[in-house]
């Protein structure tokens, strides 16, 4: 009996990749963690059902080190050697397939080591470009399953949206298995984009926390945004998934989805403190809180007096010093806050975010917005800047957005998949 290189990893050293067998079936699926509660992904599901939506397709997944089973194994050593799927290649999102690069960085073209298959660059190209890369893959169906943290300037999600107009393009199929939205599904928060602040960390019209899992975000990108040219698409949902469950309730494993993210905690606030890399503040890059740690030379105890004066919901803040070891103010002790949520059920990661600015601008002489205005990208308008500047209050900003955070609320509903 002849065996090939698929069939020799699947009877040898990658057996355990298909050992469980999904309940009622004799097709094998990768297992899952026991008890109440647990969620299965869109990963989890389509390997229970044998890999059927791809069968007779070659594929390329886009995906990264999120991109894992509940019992921690990569979903393409997975793949790989199992012959009910062709797996033919691998795209890599900012940050890498492997998750090798920092911020602003990913790890070019290259073989995998592990598993053979050719690995592309995703990150930087849209339109045409990335139409070519899928083409010159030799793909049919392109899978994208990669976890979000559930902010707007996240950049995974406009490599969804980017993947899914190539693939439109190239006249690829586009598959989206689904995982949690960390923070919950229960609501969107902040400005919405104005279209004319489009760049990589916010190309289309959503709110700034858009409360949406990453296959109701391909939904409403194909209709509303991708309409004159919408992608051949397909989502694997999950089971178990409620909208108000935050990550810890899932009975997943977290894996940071980027090298700041490192726990569920941070994704909690990072869609309002994200906003301090359009300042002169470190949002705590190079440190073991990034997000939740803020500061700058020269802040003192006023900040967290400040800011615990308004009484925010859910949330306390703590002076803090600190030394990045990287980022902004490298080396240097700082002074600053630190975050504490303490009732994340009524905690604003949004709001917070706001009074967190406009305190930071009224207690310390030396705040600024960064040369190059990044605040306007991030929020997706100038309004923000331009109120705080004028000396608004964090209920006035905050106030300034709800038309049109109402207007998205009544679009997103309508493609919403979980209760």
């Amino acid at each position: 009996m002849s065996l090939s290189r698929r069939g020799l990893l699947t009877a040898g050293g990658a057996v355990g990749a298909l050992a469980a067998t999904a309940a009622g079936s004799a097709t094998a699926a990768p297992a899952r963690g026991k008890g109440p509660g647990r969620v299965r992904t869109g990963f989890d599901r389509l390997a229970a059902d044998g890999y059927a939506l791809l069968k007779g397709e070659r594929v390329g997944i886009v995906t990264n080190p999120t991109g894992i089973t509940s019992d921690v194994r990569h979903i393409v050593d997975v793949m790989h050697p199992d012959e009910r799927v062709d797996l033919i290649a691998v795209f890599g999102p900012e940050h890498g397939f492997r998750g090798t690069a920092q911020a602003g960085g990913s790890e070019g073209r290259y073989d995998d080591p592990a598993t053979g298959l050719p690995v592309y660059d995703t990150y930087l190209k849209s339109g045409q470009a990335l139409a070519d890369v899928f083409t010159a893959s030799g793909v049919d169906t392109v899978v994208f399953d990669i976890q979000d943290a559930g902010a707007r300037f996240y950049t995974y999600i406009w490599t969804l949206y980017d993947c899914m107009e190539a693939a439109a393009l190239a006249g690829k199929r586009f598959v989206v298995l689904d995982r949690p939205n960390p923070v919950t599904g229960r609501a969107a928060l902040g400005p919405v984009l104005d279209p004319a602040f489009s760049t990589f960390v916010g190309r289309r019209e959503i709110s700034q926390a858009h409360g949406m899992t990453v296959t109701e975000l391909a939904l409403l990108f194909n209709a509303r945004f991708l309409a004159e040219r919408p992608v051949d698409l397909r989502i694997v949902k999950m089971s178990g998934w409620k909208r108000s469950d935050f990550f810890d309730a899932t009975g997943l494993p977290w894996v940071p989805p980027s090298p700041n993210m490192p726990t569920p905690d941070t994704a909690l606030v990072y869609s309002g403190t994200c906003l301090f890399e359009g300042t002169n503040l470190s949002e705590g890059r190079g440190t073991t809180r990034p997000f939740e740690l803020l500061g700058a030379e020269g802040i003192d105890h006023r900040w967290a007096a400040a800011v615990n004066a308004l009484g925010l919901p859910g949330v306390a803040f703590r002076e803090a010093y600190f030394a990045p070891t990287f980022s902004k103010f490298q080396g240097k002790t700082v002074g600053g806050v630190q975050l504490h949520v303490h009732d994340r059920e009524v905690f604003d990661p949004v709001r917070t975010g706001i009074a967190l600015l406009v305190t930071a601008k009224r207690t310390w002489s030396g705040f600024e917005w960064r040369s190059d205005n990044w605040i306007d990208k991030l929020t997706g308008n100038t309004r923000v800047r331009t109120m705080i500047d004028a000396g608004a209050d964090t209920d006035e900003v905050v106030g300034a957005w709800s038309k049109e955070l109402a207007a998205f609320r009544a679009v997103r509903k309508r493609y919403l998949q979980y209760r």
